[in-house]
C-alpha cells in the first residue's frame, strides 16, 4: 500500500496515518466500521504522502525547501513570513508530474461516476501525518478547498494543499513541537461535499471544550457552509446535550443558545469563486439551525465515535467533529472526526481557580474561552500586513484585540497575554488557539474594536462563568491552586451552592455528594430578566417599550411562556447534569417584592413592602391567585428537567414556609401544575429559616423528605434584627447561643422523624468552628460555596475526629 499514489478511503484506517494523516485514516475508520451503525459519511479517497515526497523529488525543490527555512530567524515574524511565502511561490509555479496528475484525476473520474455526475462538486483537505495526534494538534494548519470542480481545479487545489504545508503558521507550529519540517508529509484528502450551503453545518465536541466535563455533548452550528462557524466569522447557535440519558427515551437537550448568524458561506458560481459569502435573511437570523430532532441525532452519533475510539485506543478519547446537514435531502452527515488534544491530556488532581479581588463594571462582554484573568496593554489588529509585522507594534503581553483570526496569526497570538475578537463562538479559531496555548480569550463581543483604544490597559477575565468580562485598567486578581490529592476523608456529605449554571461544567470536578442549594432566582434574574407575570400580560399593559423589549428577547422561543420555561429549564438541568447523579437541590423562587420590581415590567406587579424581608416572599407566593400563574412557569420547568431530560436527580426545596397549613397549599399548588412528591421519585426538602420551623419540626417532616437551614434567615429571624442593616449588623452572628440551639433541636427532630437534615447557608463557609459544631450534632449533609471547600473539608476531618476520639460517631 505503501507506493500507491490514491487509496480509496473505505480501505483505510488508523494505522495508516504515515501514509494518508490522520484526517483521512480517521474517515476510511470510521466508513469501515461506523457506516454500519448507521452514520453517514460521505466517500472520497486519499492521495497519499507518497505523492507528496515523488512531486517533491521529481521537482527538485526539496534542497531549496531546507535553505529557506535554515536562514529562519524564529523570533522574527518578518524574516519567517518572507521565507514562507517564497516556498509557497515555488511550490505553486511548479508544474504537477503527468503520472500523478492522472492518477489522481482517474480515481475523481470514478468518485463522480458514483454519486451520478461528471464533475461531481469535492472538498480537497490537507492532512498532515503528525496531524490529529494526541500529543499535538496540528488541526487546521494547511488548507481546505471547498466546492472543487473538474480535474484542472483538482490539481490545482492540491497543489495549494501541497503549499500549505510550509504556511507561516504551520512552519511556526512544528518548530515550536519539534517536528522536522520533512519528517511530516501530506496526504490530501478528496471528499464528497455535502451541500450544506444549502442546510447548515459546524462542529460538535463529546465534551465540554471548557472545563473538560465528560458527559455532554456541545454542537456549534450556524446556516451554511462550516468555515463560517471554524474561522469564526459567525457567532454561532450552541447546543449542549446531556450524555447518560441519550437512551431514547429522554430529550436531553440542557442548553440552546441562539447565536448571531447574519452571514452564510454557499457554492460560488465558477472555479475561480468557488464559494462565495451572502447575507442571511432575517427570519432564518432568528431560528435555530438545527431541529431538536437533529440535535439528538448528532448527539447520538458524537457518543458512538467516542465509544468506538475510546475502545479503539484503550483510554477515553472524547472527539472534536465537523458534521454537515445536506439541503437537498435534509440528511445529516460526519465529515471529519478526531481525537480532541487539550483537556484530555490534563491530569484533574489539581484545581486552579481565578477570581477578581475588587469588584469593577465591565466595559464590554463576550464568550469567555478558559478559565483564567489576564491584564494587558490593548493592541488593535486589522490585517498582518507588512507595516504591523515589521514594526514592533505588537508587543509580549499585549492583549490582542481584533475582528476574527485565522491560523495565519498564530504567531502574534503566542505573543498575546489575552484575545479578544468581535466575531466567533467557542469552537472559532481564536478559541480553539486559546486553549491550546492556555491564555485567556473573550470572543463574540460584538463592537470591541470600537470600544476599546490601542495603548488601553484592560483586564480581560474568563473566570465569571460563560460570559467573559473585560475591565478597565489592571484589576488586581488571585490564583489559588487546590490539589485534590491533598484532601482528607470525610464522612459527613459535602455539598457545594451553585449559583450559576455556567461554572456547573468546572465545579463538576470537585470532590462533593452533590448540590444543596441552586437558587432560582440566579437564573431568573441573569438569565430571563423580565418577571414572569410581565411575561404572560405584558401585552395587556398598554406599555409599547416593555412590550418591544420583551419580543426582543424572546427571539428563538415559540412563545412567552416557552422562553422562561425553558431558560429556566436549561439553568437547571446544567447544573444537574454536571452533579448527575448526586442530589441537586434546586430551591423555588424566593425573591423579595423590591427586588422582583427590579425585573424587566415587575414595576407592574409588585407591591410596595415596608419590609420585605419579611413580606411576601417563598411559599405565601406559590398559591396566592397573583402570583400562582407565575409560579405554574417553574413547576413546568421543573417537570422539563426531570421527565423531558431525564435529569431526575432534581430535588425541589421549597423556601420560606411559615406553617404547616402553608406548606400543605404549596404542595397541592405543586400537584396542579405536574408535579408531586412521591411521583417519579420526586423528593422535596424545607428550607428550614423560620423559628417556626423548628418549634414545628415534627409536624413538617410528615409531610417532606429532607430539611434544609438557611442560617442567614434564621439568625435574623431568632435574634430579631434586620440582617440589610448596618446599624446593628454586630449583633448578627450565626454561631449566637440561641441559633446554635435552634440548629440543634432541629437536627434532633429530623433524626427522630428519619428524615434527611442539611445547611446550606453561609456560616460552614465562613467559619470552620461552626462546621464542627454542625458535625458535632450530628448534620447529615454541609453545603458551602466552593472557595470554601478545601477548609469546610478540613473542619470536618478535624470535627469527626475528635468524635471518634469520644467514641461519639453519630455518622455512622
Amino acid at each position: 500500500m505503501e507506493t500507491r499514489i490514491v487509496i480509496p478511503l473505505q480501505e483505510l484506517c488508523l494505522e495508516d496515518i504515515p501514509i494518508v494523516g490522520g484526517k483521512c485514516a480517521s474517515l476510511g475508520e470510521m466508513i469501515a466500521n461506523l457506516s454500519k451503525a448507521g452514520i453517514n459519511i460521505p466517500a472520497g479517497f486519499a492521495i497519499t504522502t507518497t505523492a507528496y515526497y515523488q512531486f517533491l523529488r521529481e521537482s527538485g525543490l526539496e534542497e531549496y525547501i531546507r535553505e529557506q527555512i535554515a536562514g529562519i530567524d524564529f523570533t522574527s515574524l518578518v524574516t519567517l513570513r518572507r521565507a514562507g511565502q517564497r516556498i509557497r511561490q515555488a511550490i505553486s509555479n511548479t508544474k504537477f508530474p503527468y503520472n500523478l496528475s492522472m492518477e489522481i484525476i482517474t480515481a475523481y473520474m470514478e468518485l463522480s461516476r458514483e454519486y451520478g455526475q461528471d464533475v461531481t462538486d469535492v472538498a480537497v483537505r490537507s492532512s498532515a501525518t503528525a496531524e490529529d495526534l494526541p500529543d499535538a494538534s496540528f488541526a487546521g494548519q494547511q488548507e481546505t478547498y471547498l466546492n472543487v470542480r473538474g480535474p484542472a481545479a483538482l490539481i490545482d487545489a492540491v497543489r495549494n494543499c501541497f503549499a500549505s504545508l510550509f504556511t507561516d503558521r504551520a512552519i511556526s507550529y512544528r518548530q515550536n513541537f519539534g517536528y522536522d519540517h520533512f519528517s511530516i508529509g501530506l496526504s490530501v484528502c478528496i471528499q464528497k461535499m455535502v451541500r450544506s450551503d444549502l442546510g447548515a453545518s459546524g462542529v460538535a465536541f463529546s465534551l465540554d471544550t471548557e472545563s473538560g466535563f465528560r458527559d455532554v455533548v456541545v454542537i456549534n452550528g450556524s446556516f451554511g457552509l462550516g468555515e463560517m462557524v471554524v474561522q469564526g466569522a459567525v457567532s454561532p447557535d450552541e447546543f449542549i446535550v446531556f450524555k447518560p440519558a441519550l437512551n431514547g427515551r429522554y430529550a436531553p437537550i440542557i442548553e440552546k443558545r441562539l447565536g448571531v448568524k447574519d452571514k452564510m458561506m454557499v457554492y460560488g458560481e465558477s472555479n475561480d469563486q468557488r464559494t462565495k459569502i451572502i447575507p442571511i435573511e432575517r427570519s432564518n437570523q432568528q431560528r435555530f439551525c438545527l431541529r431538536d430532532r437533529q440535535i439528538l441525532q448528532l448527539s447520538e452519533w458524537v457518543c458512538r465515535i467516542e465509544a468506538y475510539y475510546t475502545q479503539l485506543k484503550g483510554k477515553w478519547c472524547p472527539m472534536d467533529i465537523e458534521w454537515a446537514v445536506d439541503g437537498l435531502s435534509n440528511e445529516l452527515f460526519i465529515v471529519q472526526a478526531r481525537p480532541e488534544t487539550i483537556h484530555s491530556q490534563k491530569e484533574h488532581h489539581t484545581i486552579t481557580s481565578y477570581s477578581m479581588t475588587q469588584q469593577a463594571t465591565p466595559l464590554l462582554k463576550g464568550i469567555a474561552v478558559g478559565d483564567k484573568i489576564a491584564a494587558g496593554k490593548v493592541n488593535i489588529l486589522f490585517s498582518l500586513d507588512k507595516r504591523v509585522t515589521e514594526g514592533a507594534e505588537f508587543k509580549p503581553g499585549d492583549v490582542l484585540v481584533t475582528d476574527m483570526t485565522d491560523p495565519d496569526w498564530e504567531p502574534i497570538m503566542k505573543m498575546a497575554a489575552a484575545i479578544v475578537t468581535n466575531k466567533g463562538g467557542r469552537t472559532c479559531h481564536a478559541a480553539i488557539v486559546a486553549r491550546e496555548m492556555g491564555i485567556p480569550a473573550i470572543v463574540g463581543c460584538g463592537n470591541a474594536t470600537e470600544l476599546l483604544s490601542r495603548g488601553q490597559v484592560i483586564t480581560v477575565s474568563c473566570a465569571e462563568g460563560n460570559e467573559g468580562m473585560i475591565y478597565e485598567g489592571h484589576i488586581p486578581f488571585t490564583e489559588t491552586s487546590l490539589d485534590l490529592r491533598e484532601l482528607p476523608d470525610i464522612h459527613t456529605d459535602l455539598m457545594l451552592n451553585v449559583a450559576s449554571p455556567s461554572m456547573a461544567f468546572q465545579y463538576a470536578h470537585l470532590p462533593n455528594k452533590g448540590v444543596g442549594l441552586a437558587r432560582e432566582e440566579f437564573i431568573i434574574n441573569n438569565y430571563i430578566k423580565i418577571h414572569p407575570l410581565a411575561l404572560l400580560h405584558h401585552k395587556e399593559l398598554n406599555d409599547a417599550a416593555l412590550t418591544a423589549e420583551i419580543t426582543r428577547m424572546i427571539k428563538g422561543y415559540d412563545s412567552e411562556e416557552a422562553y422562561f420555561v425553558e431558560k429556566l429549564a436549561y439553568g437547571i438541568a446544567k447544573i444537574a447534569a454536571a452533579f448527575h447523579p448526586g442530589k441537586v437541590i434546586v430551591r423555588f423562587s424566593d425573591f423579595k417584592s423590591n427586588e422582583y420590581y427590579n425585573l424587566l415590567g415587575g414595576k407592574y406587579f409588585e407591591p410596595e413592602e415596608e419590609n420585605p424581608m419579611i413580606g411576601w416572599r417563598g411559599a405565601s407566593r406559590y398559591y396566592s391567585d397573583k402570583y400562582s400563574a407565575a409560579f405554574a412557569l417553574e413547576c413546568k420547568a421543573i417537570k422539563k428537567v426531570r421527565e423531558e431530560m431525564g435529569l431526575k436527580n432534581v430535588v425541589v426545596m421549597i423556601p420560606f414556609c411559615r406553617t404547616v397549613e402553608e406548606l400543605l397549599k404549596v404542595l397541592d399548588t405543586m400537584k396542579q401544575y405536574g408535579i408531586e412528591r412521591g411521583k417519579n421519585g420526586l423528593e422535596v426538602f424545607l428550607m428550614a429559616e423560620i423559628p417556626s420551623n423548628i418549634i414545628l419540626a415534627e409536624e413538617f417532616a410528615a409531610h417532606i423528605d429532607g430539611f434544609s437551614i438557611g442560617s442567614n434567615d434564621l439568625t435574623q429571624l431568632t435574634l430579631g434584627l434586620d440582617r440589610d442593616s448596618a446599624l446593628i449588623a454586630p449583633l448578627y452572628n450565626e454561631r449566637n447561643p440561641a441559633v446554635l440551639r435552634m440548629i440543634s433541636m432541629l437536627i434532633a427532630t429530623a433524626k427522630k422523624q428519619q428524615v434527611k437534615v442539611g445547611i446550606c447557608g453561609q456560616g460552614p463557609s465562613d467559619f470552620p468552628d461552626f462546621t464542627k459544631f454542625l458535625v458535632e450534632q450530628g448534620i447529615d449533609s454541609i453545603s458551602v460555596t466552593p472557595d470554601a471547600l478545601m477548609k469546610t473539608v478540613r473542619a470536618i476531618y478535624e470535627a469527626e475526629e475528635t468524635l471518634k476520639e469520644k467514641e461519639h460517631v453519630p455518622y455512622l
